[in-house]
């Protein structure tokens, strides 16, 4: 058994299928027309096969889910880094909102942005990265 897709509630697909692909360089794999919404998936450039539905937030209990995690400054997704430092500042030049700089939590560094798309982003680079 392996993880396939995951998903993230988003508040409007295509402005997040523009900010996952033009801001964070992720692939659209996945796009069809389900009438109201998309099927709509991205995924990183690395070939493990795994995905990332931009889920749309139009559930009443989506909405709440997203905006109270979001109000609390927790992280809806943990994306992995290999180069945090590098990728913070190449994301800044970029206009993208950072909680804090990166910072270290024992052997890791973590630093959390804003995806635009109603969610808080964590990054990770784990110690053995480092």
């Amino acid at each position: 058994m392996q993880i396939k897709i995951s998903s993230i509630f988003v508040n409007d697909q295509q402005h997040a299928l523009d900010f996952y692909t033009r801001i964070l360089g992720f692939s659209k794999i996945t796009d069809i027309d389900l009438g109201q919404f998309r099927w709509l998936t991205v995924s990183d450039s690395d070939e493990n096969g795994m995905e990332l539905v931009l889920e749309p937030n139009a559930h009443p209990a989506a909405k709440i889910y997203q905006q109270t995690i979001f109000e609390e400054g927790i992280p809806a997704m943990v994306f992995h880094s290999a180069d945090i430092h590098q990728e913070y500042e190449e994301l800044l030049k970029k206009g993208v909102n950072f909680e804090t700089s990166p910072n270290k939590n024992g052997d890791h560094w973590t630093v959390v942005f804003d995806d635009t798309c109603g969610n808080w982003i964590q990054l990770l680079q784990e110690g053995k990265d480092i």
